[in-house]
This record gives structure tokens, sequence and C-alpha cells, in this order.
């Protein structure tokens, strides 16, 4: 059993490593996503760069390849901490993706596929934030704000002791992700510094404006 969990384990994350958004945009336009707005490799950045269409599969598939792998935990018996680490090493691998050279995505998609295995009311709780986010023309803090709230939505509805840490892990592996910004450097020392750290983990940017920094052209990012 153990042999098996690591396999699954080890499999989730080279599942999760699988750069949907980077493959669909080179064979639609012929561009590196990562040169463009935010610079992940993400379905939302899909949307904003590439096709509109293509986003939803895109989307879709990052939901699936960390949902797939819990599912297969549990479908081997291997229990519901098994099934949550290989979500969350799909996860990982969508977010330092080793077929990028560990240049990813933020991983909330496969959040949401974790969720639909191991907590089904967690997905459109998270899905609800996000789509309040975009709304309101800025779903990162929102975001965040789904992931520390789910556990007491657990506790209220008696869900499963598993939520509060799985929320937890899924909350690390997101701000360390933004601060680590795929290896984007930071200003030198001083008030500049604090300030874009602080952007980055509550924003997800190193600027104000959300719009400036989803629409910039490859041009324009090397000037940040």
């Amino acid at each position: 059993m153990l042999l098996q969990s690591l396999l699954l384990i080890v499999a989730a994350y080279l599942l999760g490593s699988i750069p949907a958004a980077h493959l669909v945009t080179r064979w639609l336009k012929g561009t590196d996503l990562r040169q463009y707005g935010s610079g992940t490799v993400s379905a939302s950045m899909v949307w904003e760069h590439t096709a509109r269409w293509a986003s939803i599969a895109v989307g879709l598939f990052d939901i699936a390849k960390a949902a797939f792998p819990a599912w297969i935990g549990l479908e081997l018996g291997l229990g519901t901490q098994v099934a949550v680490t290989a979500g969350l090493a799909a996860v990982v691998g969508h977010n330092w993706p080793i077929f990028l050279r560990f240049v990813g995505g933020r991983g909330l998609s496969c959040c949401l596929g974790i969720w639909l295995v191991v907590y089904p009311w967690g997905a459109p709780w998270m899905a609800a934030f996000l789509v309040i986010g975009w709304r309101l023309g800025d779903s990162a803090p929102w975001a965040l704000a789904s992931l520390v709230t789910l556990p007491l939505l657990a506790h209220l509805v008696g869900g499963p002791e598993a939520v509060a840490p799985t929320a937890g892990a899924m909350l690390l592996l997101t701000l360390v992700k933004r601060l680590e910004a795929n290896r984007r450097p930071l200003p030198p020392p001083g008030s500049e510094r604090r300030k874009v750290i602080l952007y980055r983990l509550l924003l997800d940017r190193d600027i104000a404006s959300h719009t400036d920094w989803i629409r910039q052209q490859p041009d324009e990012r090397g000037e940040r």
C-alpha cells in the first residue's frame, strides 16, 4: 500500500505538470504564454491572451488533473489522506511543472478538482468566491478568503476533518507561489520591496492595477 501511495503521488505530480495553457497557446498562436500578462501558465491568461473558448477547455483539464489522482486514491482504498496528498501533488506540479522548468500557474483550478472529490461542497464554495472576485474585477484576495473560510463551512455543515488541513495546505501553496512568482525578482531592499511583497501575497501581482498587470505585453513585462 505504501508503494501504491508513493507511485500515485509521483504520477499525480507529473500529471499536474502537464501545462495545458502553455500547449494550447503554442498550438493556437505560436507564442509563449509566460511572456504575457501575469506570466502564469493558467486558464485565466489563456482567456486574456489566447482564446476565450480555449480557456474553458484548459480550466476543465486543470480541474481534472487534480481530481483524477485524488479519486484514484479513494478508489484504491488508500484513504482520504493519500487522496488529498495526491491531489496536492498535482497542484505542486501545476505550480512548478517539471516540463516548463518549474514555471507554472497558481493551482486554483486544481484545488477545485480536489474539493470535487474529497469535499464536494468545497468546490462551489470556492468557485462562488472566485466568481464574485471576477465580477468585482480582482479575484486574487477572494481566492484567499475562500480557503480561509472553508473550514468554517465544513464545521457548520458537518464536513470531514480533512477539510481544515487540506485548505491550510492549499493556502500555503498559494501564498508560496505568489511570493515566488515564477522567480520574478523583487526590488532592492526597502519600502518598494515591502510593497511588492504585500501586493504579491494579497493581490498576486507587483503593481496596483489588476488590468494593467494581466494585459502586459512582452516588452512591458521586461520593464517591470
